[in-house]
């Protein structure tokens, strides 16, 4: 009997396989990181041939450290950063393009000449989503749009779009199967999450063929097996989804009310609503996240894409620390940041501003700021921005959150958990498996491959591993956010 679970956690900064076994426990992780392609400013790229043989190698790693077979393993269940955008030659699987990354803004001017069009009302009502750089068709619509004989190459069907699943799927299984899930083809704005189809309107107006589009199927279900020659057997396919609904379905929030944060390279904060279509407002977005069996259910959404990608700017774009293990121990070794806000947007500003021209700035410097008070800064900033979140989910649903769900990389700093917890007035319950977008895959395949059953059996699986209470007072909480909110005024580009 196979004893295991295989994960890929394909992100934005690197691959990580998880091996996890009937209990729900983590046998073997292994994580190797990737470079990063920045031709403009503003711009960010990833090599996909590199996602792949990294993904690849990666895989065989897990295994070893794992101590295991490929006869161990009962399926595999993959995540990905969602909006990144590949396209790829069907007959030798090769991209035609580099990988155009979830937080590329080069697709800004088309996302703003559908808007001067009139088209906003229209993507939002079908899609849940708003006319931003941030999402996959107008990257798509950009690589059709500049890269000669493209479009037509795409009418005769000679390639295929997805998103990283799509890519990994298709190297997987040798160019047998071309498939996403609901959730990541939520995340297209080509994809209508009320009729669970691809659009035909949408479609035209942005000129792109449906030939080049994937197959779209449950987040639970075996849809093919791997390539013999990648594992040494064919092994199941068994679950897919977006890494932040991976994430929400590894936290057990498969019922409507139930929510999490996940502090990645990015922040993103989500919502079961189940089967309620509730309209978005207040900056968030309507996606579709999974039931407990895996199925299409919604969910609402808002993002920050800047998050744990400050601290490795901090490292490797100003050099002032060399880990991001360093910055709880600066950030704590200061009373307070000084008067330092830290805006992280160097990607534009996400919900609930979708401020796509704004830039990131360091505001209330003066001679005594310190190395100390920027990182400080830097790690408040985070929080600030899932404070922004929260007000205005609770706008939107006219119910107030007691509680948050973390995890993800950046859950593991001690002070940033603390600071959240401080910021927002009501306790941060960090999971013990803070990687819940790993665990999500697995449970998703688990449960495709019979390994656990939906439902209770898998939300038990769930443990806490530190619950943060709040220890600052009103008065000094609603200081410190005004202070945030006035630095936030200064970079958008309205004001």
């Amino acid at each position: 009997m196979s004893r295991y679970i295989m994960a890929i956690d394909q992100g934005t900064t690197g691959t990580r396989i998880m091996i996890v076994d009937r209990d729900g426990l983590t046998k073997a992780m292994v994580y190797s990181e990737f470079p990063q392609i920045y031709p403009r400013p503003s711009w960010v790229e990833h090599d996909p041939e590199v996602i792949w043989n990294t993904t690849r190698t990666v895989m065989a790693k897990a295994l070893k450290t794992a101590g295991a077979d490929i006869g161990d393993i009962a399926g595999i269940g993959i995540t990905n950063q969602r909006e990144t955008t590949v396209v790829w030659d069907r007959a030798t699987l090769k991209p035609v393009y580099n990988a155009i990354v979830w937080q590329c803004r080069r697709s800004a001017p088309i996302c703003d000449e559908l808007k001067n069009q009139g088209y906003e009302d229209l993507f939002r009502s079908k899609t849940g989503l708003v006319l931003d750089a941030y999402f996959s068709g107008t990257k798509v619509k950009w690589l059709l749009d500049e890269i000669p004989g493209l479009r037509e190459r795409a009418r005769r069907n000679e390639l295929a779009f997805g998103t990283i699943d799509s890519w990994l799927i298709a190297q997987l299984t040798g160019g047998t199967v071309h498939a996403t899930d609901y959730t990541n083809a939520s995340r297209t704005l080509l994809y209508n999450i009320h009729e669970k189809t691809w659009d035909d309107e949408l479609l035209e107006i942005l000129d792109i063929p449906r030939e080049l589009l994937p197959r779209v199927v449950p987040s639970a279900g075996i849809l093919g097996g791997t390539d013999a020659g990648i594992l040494g057997a064919s092994v199941p396919i068994a679950g897919i989804a977006g890494d932040q609904q991976a994430a929400l379905f590894g936290q057990g929030c498969f019922d409507p009310g139930q929510a999490k944060n996940t502090y990645g390279t990015g922040c993103f904060l989500l919502l079961n609503t189940g089967d309620e279509n509730v309209l978005p407002g207040n900056g968030l977005i309507q996606t579709l996240a999974c039931t407990g069996e895996g199925t299409p259910c919604y969910a609402l959404e808002g993002s920050v894409f800047i998050a744990g990608a400050v601290i490795q700017w901090l490292r490797d774009g100003l050099g002032l620390i060399t880990d991001a293990s360093e910055t709880q121990a600066l950030a704590q070794s200061v009373s307070d940041s000084h008067g330092v806000y830290l805006v992280p947007a160097f990607a534009g500003l996400g919900a609930p501003h979708w401020d796509m021209y704004a830039r990131g700035a360091i505001l209330g410097l003066t001679r005594s700021t310190t190395r100390a008070h920027i990182v400080r800064a830097a790690l408040e900033g985070i929080a600030y921005q899932i404070q922004d979140l929260t007000g205005a989910f609770e706008e939107s649903t006219a119910t107030a959150f007691t509680e948050l769900k973390a995890d993800g990389g950046a859950s593991r700093n001690d002070f940033l958990m603390q600071f959240q917890a401080d910021v927002l007035g009501y306790p941060v319950d960090r999971s013990a498996s803070i990687e819940s977008t790993g665990m999500g895959a697995a449970f998703l395949a688990g449960i495709a491959t019979g390994m656990w059953s939906p439902g209770d059996q898998l939300r038990d699986l769930r443990k806490s591993d530190r619950i943060f209470l709040p220890t600052l007072s009103q008065e000094n909480r609603r200081a410190l956010y005004a202070g945030w909110k006035e630095a936030v005024a200064r970079v958008k580009t309205d004001s």
